[in-house]
């Protein structure tokens, strides 16, 4: 789970890990040590993961600087309590469950439609964005004097996580609210309202995970994650120039997908 690694951190007069630091330092350890804790509820910080929920939307740079502060205090980056992780769940499976109601779903119909969002559209998106995004940060982003690092592929899906709950809970909570009576009307209105909720939430995602990059000190040009605005406000136009509206194709998907 972290997303550096340091060559010579605890190295021994040679230049290599004592063996119990190497243990202690491995991804395979953090990631066990992460994954244990999920099976402990007493242990996790419920209320923490909350503030960063909320600071996600209102100043994600404070969530990002409680990353700096995790890797001085316990030498990584990423998180090592899953409550993050629960709390995001419970949303997925609320707001799904909302979306079923207000598209007039059946029981099964719904639990369909759950999975799909949890194992394709969260989980199995997320790993596909994590492995680009950690690939390329590796390949093009690090600085030449710092090759000693590198960002690790569970960092990346960790920034996914930061960036997926704004989107998730604009599109599938704050939308809900507009759907059968604005959004999904053929009228001009309609199809602004909903693509501009699209509009903000993937600007929310692009900008939440450019401060995600932003934030480790090795990286550089990672301004250059901001590019795709450029993209996402040129489609956004187009589609109020051809009366697109994305939120009636994503129900029309969703029915077809639970048939």
């Amino acid at each position: 789970m972290l997303p550096t690694t340091l060559v010579n951190s605890g190295s021994q007069g040679n230049g290599v890990l004592s063996r119990r630091d190497a243990a202690r330092h491995t991804a395979g350890a953090k990631r066990y040590k992460y994954l244990r804790r999920l099976f402990h509820f007493r242990q996790m910080d419920f209320e923490f993961a909350l503030w960063q929920m909320l600071y996600l939307f209102t100043s994600p740079q404070r969530v990002y600087r409680n990353f700096h502060y995790r890797k001085q205090t316990k030498d990584q980056w990423a998180r090592d309590d899953p409550a993050f992780l629960v709390l995001l769940s419970v949303w997925l499976c609320v707001s799904t469950v909302g979306f079923g109601f207000v598209l007039d779903m059946g029981f099964f119909e719904t639990i369909k439609l759950l999975l799909w969002v949890v194992f394709i559209d969260c989980v199995g998106v997320g790993l596909l964005i994590a492995t680009l995004m950690w690939f390329i940060s590796n390949k093009y982003l690090v600085k030449q004097q710092n090759r000693d690092y590198d960002v690790e592929w569970g960092y990346a899906f960790d920034v996914h996580l930061n960036a997926f709950y704004p989107l998730l809970v604009i599109l599938h909570f704050i939308q809900l609210f507009f759907i059968n009576y604005v959004i999904i009307s053929d009228s001009v209105i309609g199809y602004f309202v909903g693509n501009t909720l699209w509009l903000i939430a993937i600007g929310y995602y692009i900008y939440v995970t450019f401060l995600g990059y932003s934030a480790l000190p090795f990286l550089k040009n990672t301004a250059i994650l901001l590019y795709p605005f450029a993209l996402l406000i040129m489609l956004y136009l187009i589609s109020l120039a051809c009366g697109w509206n994305f939120t009636k194709m994503l129900c029309s998907f969703y029915k077809y997908r639970v048939k």
